[in-house]
């Protein structure tokens, strides 16, 4: 929030940004700040009961009581976690979301492993 207010401010406008800080240490998990774009608005509400029951995610959205995906939590396991979920302030079709997975276990060959039991 500082950052979109901040820009606002310098730019003395009301120009819509979107911005995402993140400071984390990690020894073996990768983690991504995603942005996606949907064809309808749809409420974080909506995308957390989408990810609670998708295979393969871990959902670990609480912030309010610190309660999101670290990547020294997910290290060792095969699950992507997800949380940090929230509409984006410059665009309302769009979300952002946070995640992490370990690089060796969910990394390309863990995925091959499981496109191929599912074929």
């Amino acid at each position: 929030m500082k950052m979109f207010n901040e820009t606002r401010k310098i730019m003395h406008s009301d120009v819509r940004t979107s911005a995402t800080c993140v400071r984390v240490s990690s020894l073996r998990s990768h983690s991504e700040s995603v942005w996606f774009e949907t064809e309808r608005p749809v409420s974080v509400e909506e995308i957390r009961n989408a990810l609670k029951n998708a295979p393969g995610v871990t959902l670990k959205d609480d912030p309010q009581n610190y309660v999101y995906p670290m990547p020294l939590e997910s290290a060792g396991k095969d699950n992507v976690f997800v949380g940090r979920i929230r509409k984006d302030l410059a665009d309302d079709n769009s979300n952002t979301l946070w995640l992490t997975g370990d690089q060796i276990r969910k990394g390309a060959a863990l995925n091959a492993v499981q496109i191929g039991e599912m074929l």
